[in-house]
């Protein structure tokens, strides 16, 4: 009987990956990124950011192109809706993550993705945003995930993917975990 070598490819050079934790461990300092994103005013509630480059393996480094997001707020705020929400940004954020961990991890697993799909839910009281309640929370009172993800593995494995992506994921931490904020104003 013949056996076969299945080949698993999501697109995650898991190799490289492992490479770089290597060269990083013996190089510590390398490992301290800055990340960077711009916010100009437009209008109203409508602003637009930009991401271009970043500090990162001791030296500035430049994405191959900048990425430009428009946000606002919706129509029924009295705004114009140029953009998404800011708050659904983060959600934004918080998937691709956690979706993109998924893909890396189910590589170094050698587990073959079909399909991955997220989707998020954060509810809100926009009372406290409105200024109408100063005992309710601004932000999201919980956010919830939900993954349907097709793939060559049981159930079990399936959940230990995601479980893994989660603690790996830099925005699922950023999102859980208290961060030190430091406005400025020039």
């Amino acid at each position: 009987m013949a056996s076969t070598e299945t080949t698993v490819d999501n697109g995650v050079n898991v190799e490289a990956l492992l490479e770089a934790r290597e060269a990083l461990s013996e190089a510590p300092e390398a490992a301290k990124f800055t990340w960077r994103a711009s916010c100009k005013w437009v209008n109203g509630t409508h602003s637009n950011s930009t991401v271009e480059g970043f500090f990162g393996l001791g030296e500035e480094q430049k994405h191959r192109t900048t990425f430009t997001f428009d946000a606002d707020h919706p129509e029924i705020f009295a705004s114009e809706d140029n953009g998404a929400t800011p708050v659904e940004l983060v959600l934004v954020g918080l998937a691709s993550c956690l979706t993109a961990g998924v893909a890396a991890v189910a590589q170094n697993r050698e587990i073959q993705l079909r399909s991955v799909t997220a989707t998020l839910e954060a509810g809100m009281d926009i009372q406290g945003i409105l200024g109408m309640d100063k005992d309710v929370r601004n932000g999201f009172d919980g956010i919830n995930v939900h993954f349907d993800i097709d793939a060559d593995a049981s159930a079990e494995d399936i959940k230990a993917l995601v479980a893994q992506s989660q603690k790996r994921s830099a925005v699922f931490d950023i999102v859980t975990n208290p961060t030190n904020v430091t406005v400025e104003v020039n």
